[in-house]
């Protein structure tokens, strides 16, 4: 296998990186790095393990993102990753919901990294040649100084860890949702810089407010990856431009009308396996995003997509009203 390219990835985001978003999105870049959710390993071990770990192989390359604090749980979960043929293992230790922190994992686990250290070096026993990554916060409630973050990433350096992805915010572990410690805390990229020449031999990857590829561009200068989070949902069409742009890759970049064209096969299928329209037209709402008719994409699929019986025919449909609009708009 060769060595995995990781200079742009899109972030693994809960209820919205499932297997069919990724699949849209890898129709239109061939290159970028693709995450799944996150998902726990209690949940690989004793839960529907098809359900979570399912992935179409157009996907590739993909990196799964496990949840857990259990080194021999995460080991085992690090060989079944290995034996489905994902790309990489990833370690969530970034992730502040009250939820994920009842179950002593996430972002929490900032404040043991020699557990976390463990936990890193029973999944590299156990992965093969899978890199096993770690994607963490700059910091957690008053455990925030640069010190306390790079004796973190010393650790899980030691233990084996591949490279560090770092979300350039720290954590409140109370008091902010979710949500909130996404945009609340400020940005401080020049720890995330900060890391890349205390651990020149390390990966580091940058996440966190990236929402323009000119942006990826500018802390490549700086890091060794970036990871970006919701801009990649809320407006894919920006990846577009990345395979050229940063992989070399020759090829013109897909339309926008290609893309849909590309994907209404999948569509179909998924359709005839039971699977709702909705569960994938959710995922291509900001598919025209900055163009005309973009109003009008949404709104075809959001009202028929959630009818009974509804399959592709709602994204034909819908690309349908949107070139006419287009067309009548160019003649005028």
């Amino acid at each position: 296998m060769p060595p995995l390219d990781y200079r742009l990835s899109v972030a693994p985001m809960m209820d919205w990186t499932d297997r069919h978003d990724r699949f849209f999105l890898r129709l239109i870049s061939r290159r970028v790095l693709l995450y799944t959710e996150m998902i726990p390993s209690g949940a690989i071990l004793r839960g529907d393990r098809e359900r979570f770990l399912a992935f179409d192989p157009a996907e590739q390359p993909l990196a799964l993102q496990l949840g857990g604090a259990e080194p021999e749980m995460l080991a085992d979960c690090a060989a079944i990753a290995a034996a489905r043929g994902f790309a990489e293992i990833n370690l969530n230790v970034g992730c502040p919901s009250d939820r994920v922190q009842n179950a002593r994992f996430g972002a929490c686990l900032m404040a043991e990294p020699a557990l976390v250290a463990r936990c890193v070096a029973a999944m590299r026993g156990a992965a093969g040649a899978l890199p096993v990554t770690v994607k963490t916060r700059i910091g957690i409630d008053q455990r925030d100084s640069y010190a306390d973050l790079k004796d973190f990433v010393a650790a899980q350096a030691e233990a084996g860890c591949a490279r560090i992805i770092v979300h350039a915010r720290k954590a409140w572990l109370q008091g902010l949702s979710p949500k909130q410690n996404r945009e609340v805390p400020p940005l401080d990229y020049e720890r995330v810089y900060a890391l890349k020449r205390d651990f020149p031999a390390l990966g580091i990857v940058l996440n966190g407010g990236v929402m323009t590829l000119d942006q990826a561009a500018a802390h490549l200068e700086r890091v060794d990856g970036v990871m970006i989070g919701r801009a990649a949902y809320q407006n894919p069409y920006l990846l577009a431009a990345a395979d050229r742009r940063f992989f070399g890759d020759a090829r013109e970049p897909p339309s926008r009308e290609q893309l849909v064209e590309r994907l209404l096969p999948y569509a179909r299928v998924q359709a005839a396996q039971g699977v709702p329209i909705q569960a994938i037209t959710r995922h291509i709402l900001g598919l025209f995003n900055g163009l005309p008719g973009a109003r009008l994409w949404r709104r075809a699929l959001s009202e028929s997509a959630h009818r009974p019986g509804a399959g592709a025919e709602v994204i034909e449909q819908a690309l349908d009203q949107v070139l006419a609009l287009q067309q009548r708009r160019a003649a005028a």
